[in-house]
């Protein structure tokens, strides 16, 4: 009897041993549920703000690309506008280039048509041709036995003992003065027109404007300047030249 009652406390202490352990195993498992629950939670969180940071990239890379578009589509409009402007301007550069050579021609012109009809009055007036045998405007002619050499003259006035040569410039700049000066004094006027040779060669440079150190430059050479005074054209320098 006693030994049956030895084995039956001994399986109730298993028993209970067993229990205890149960509960404890299952508390343990509680915890750990409890536990998981918590890190899903955390996960949870966590995938709800990367899915939240993912929202706030994607919005950042739609707005780039929007702007990357935008980027685009202005550098392609600047480029029509650049390449059209480039197309224009050098429409008005050439407009520009064609007025101006429009412009200088008329300037030349005009200068020719004031200048050139005053010189058969010059001539009367300064240097007593009375009987004007030939007025020559814009004459060209080549070199008698060189062909190959063809000058322009401005304005060519012939009297009976006397020829005057005008030189006109609308811009008077000093490398044309210094050309005619040049030209006069190498004679080679007369090796143009041998017709005219034992004539008193009378050079003139004009324009309707000679700044005073052209004027001046002109008398040290002994040329005849002719420029506008008061509203007529004029010999500046007749007297210091005539004393020469």
């Amino acid at each position: 009897m006693k030994e049956k009652v030895d084995r039956l406390e001994q399986m109730m202490m298993r028993l209970v041993y067993i229990q205890q352990k149960t509960e404890m195993e299952i508390q343990n498992l509680k915890e750990e549920i409890r536990e998981f629950k918590n890190e899903m939670v955390d996960f949870k969180d966590e995938m709800r703000a990367f899915k939240d940071e993912m929202k706030v990239f994607k919005d950042e890379m739609k707005a780039f690309k929007d702007e990357m578009k935008a980027f685009k589509d202005e550098m392609r409009t600047f480029k029509d506008l650049t390449e059209r402007s480039i197309e224009e301007l050098k429409r008005n550069v050439k407009e520009l280039n064609r007025r101006w050579g429009d412009l200088s021609k008329r300037l030349g012109t005009i200068v020719e048509d004031m200048i050139a009809p005053a010189l058969p009055e010059i001539a009367k007036r300064y240097f007593k041709c009375d009987s004007i045998e030939d007025f020559s405007v814009g004459r060209r002619k080549a070199k008698p036995g060189d062909t190959s050499r063809i000058r322009e003259f401005d304005v060519i006035v012939v009297c009976r003992d006397k020829v005057l040569l005008n030189e006109t410039k609308a811009t008077p700049r000093y490398e044309y003065v210094k050309d005619f000066v040049k030209f006069v004094k190498s004679g080679e006027f007369f090796e143009f027109f041998l017709e005219y040779e034992g004539k008193e060669f009378i050079p003139i440079f004009s324009s309707l404007h000679l700044p005073d150190d052209i004027v001046s430059y002109l008398t040290e050479e002994g040329i005849y300047a002719m420029g506008m005074r008061g509203d007529t054209m004029d010999i500046l320098n007749f007297e210091e030249v005539s004393k020469k």
